[in-house]
């Protein structure tokens, strides 16, 4: 099977079907395919042959969505860039994948001005303006390329990024089949798509949020692109569009609980809130279940290996099964993932409980990362991912993060993971953010540091917050100081609170890094 010959069976079974919202424009599954369908003309006629690879520089539009079935329907490899990342970071995706092409938002065009004179194998920039967009793509042929596409669904399909803080973006390709089994495994423990289901993207498509528009569309869902997130815009199109899947990082479900009114709403539609991206706190947890019930679900995993779990409410906002604490852990193992716990030197450490590293195999793992067989060596090993998060398994199948590998504070000796100190934190109401990491320390090495973001400073004090954690944890695991701001914490170019950019000036003078 291929994406491509499954998404047009969809197309004709469900022609005159709801597929698509994108602001103000609607789309029926057969209007949404010959959109595609002229993209995919318009690249084969520029000289893009089937398994050439496309970059795409864009926002959650109708553009974005012609791209998306365009590239699928002329067997084209789509290579996603980000928007957040510096010129570096796009000129290093493209070349080092081999893009012969990028396809750009007229805003965003500038951050790529002049690349295909410095990229050998870059030979367009295709910039759609507002201005001349549709009459362009209505001028090529609405009739199937049928270009060749592997029916075992070995043919490449797209290449992610790694949206990591140190070096250069690692690809992470993906296969026909590859991708088709991560959309499988996805929605598997979710209450089932019926047709004419609204499926939410707050993210953009190209990026995560991507893996369930496959689905969806295979199903007879639609596919709601929102071009940029606001709070308030998104409860209202949650509630009106009736929308029954959404996907939002933590961050996003405490801006959304934060909009005046949103708890009396009507969220009856909502069958799966998918929470994922980052943890999220017990604390949090308990305030979303208070709005959303049994919608909750949550997901874990990463770029090279997805969903390591997919848990609804009903096995995760429970506190009645002995030897576990499901809202402190990241879910319930998925039933078609393989979950190991290594020691340093790989072995798999038993019995359940013990402490290491999380490593996964799924059936839409990497294989490798794109052209860098070092990083690939590290992070692959005897067909497993190792994810550089610590965490545990328990004995029902609950599995814990701890923290990343890299994020331990070491303290005096004392090992302190900065995630204990802000599962603790979070219980306090007022707190809307907290992130918990190292500042150098002449007497201990290191010493905890938490930064806590509230609506007013008043409504917390740094002795309550340095108490509650020696109450909670122990006085040695206290933070030893604390900041308290109203403003927001700083992103990665994916939306996760960035410790890496928050501890750097704390270290600027310190002769180390850590």
């Amino acid at each position: 099977m291929n994406i491509r010959d499954l998404m047009r069976r969809s197309a004709l079974f469900h022609a005159d079907k709801p597929a698509i919202i994108a602001g103000d424009t609607r789309l029926t599954f057969k209007e949404a395919w010959e959109r595609g369908t002229r993209m995919a003309n318009l690249m084969l006629s520029m000289g893009l042959k089937p398994g050439d690879k496309v970059a795409s520089l864009e926002d959650n539009t109708i553009e974005a969505v012609d791209f998306f079935l365009g590239a699928a329907i002329a067997n084209i490899v789509r290579v996603p860039l980000y928007a957040r990342n510096a010129r570096k970071s796009h000129m290093h995706m493209m070349e080092h994948t081999g893009c012969k092409a990028v396809v750009v938002d007229d805003h965003y065009a500038d951050q790529l001005e002049g690349m295909n004179n410095e990229i050998d194998c870059l030979d367009h920039i295709i910039v759609r303006t507002k201005e001349g967009y549709e009459e362009w793509l209505a001028s090529f042929s609405a009739e199937d390329p049928n270009v060749e596409v592997a029916e075992d669904g070995s043919d490449l399909y797209v290449i992610r990024h790694t949206g990591g803080t140190t070096g250069n973006p690692k690809g992470v390709s993906f296969t026909h089949d590859a991708w088709l089994g991560i959309g499988r495994n996805w929605f598997f423990p979710m209450p089932s798509v019926e047709v004419g289901d609204v499926c939410m993207h707050l993210a953009p498509i190209s990026h995560a949020s991507g893996y369930q528009f496959v689905p969806m569309w295979l199903q007879g869902g639609v596919n709601l692109v929102v071009q940029k997130y606001a709070p308030d815009a998104c409860v209202d199109m949650l509630v009106n569009e009736k929308v029954g899947y959404v996907f939002m990082a933590p961050t996003m479900v405490q801006d959304v609980m934060q909009v005046e009114g949103a708890a009396e709403k009507d969220w009856s539609a909502l069958k799966v809130l998918l929470i994922g991206a980052a943890p999220i706190t017990e604390a949090n947890v308990k305030k979303a279940y208070d709005f959303f019930g049994d919608a909750m679900c949550q997901l874990y995993g990463q770029t090279e290996a997805v969903p390591a779990t997919i848990t609804m409410a009903k096995d995760w906002i429970r506190d009645d099964i002995p030897g576990s604490k499901p809202m402190r852990s990241l879910g319930k193992i998925h039933p078609f993932c393989g979950v190991q716990i290594r020691d340093p030197e790989t072995n798999e450490l038993m019995p359940n409980g013990k402490e290491g590293e999380i490593c996964l195999q799924v059936a839409g793992q990497m294989t490798g990362y794109w052209e860098n067989p070092e990083s690939t060596a590290k992070t692959l090993i005897d067909g497993w991912v190792h994810t550089s998060d610590m965490g545990y398994v328990d004995d029902n199948g609950y599995l814990y993060m701890l923290d990343r590998k890299d994020d331990m504070i070491i303290s005096g000796g004392y090992n302190i993971w900065p995630a204990e100190l802000e599962n603790v934190i979070a219980t306090i109401p007022e707190i809307i953010e907290v992130v918990a990491f190292p500042i150098p320390s002449e007497r201990f090495g290191q010493s905890p540091h938490v930064i806590v973001v509230v609506k007013n400073e008043s409504d917390v004090t740094e002795d309550q917050i340095i108490n509650l954690c020696a109450d909670e944890l122990g006085s040695y695991k206290k933070p030893a100081s604390v900041e308290i701001r109203t403003e927001s914490l700083p992103r990665t170019p994916v939306g996760k609170v960035s410790r890496k950019m928050i501890r750097e000036p704390y270290w600027e003078n310190a002769g180390r890094t850590k």
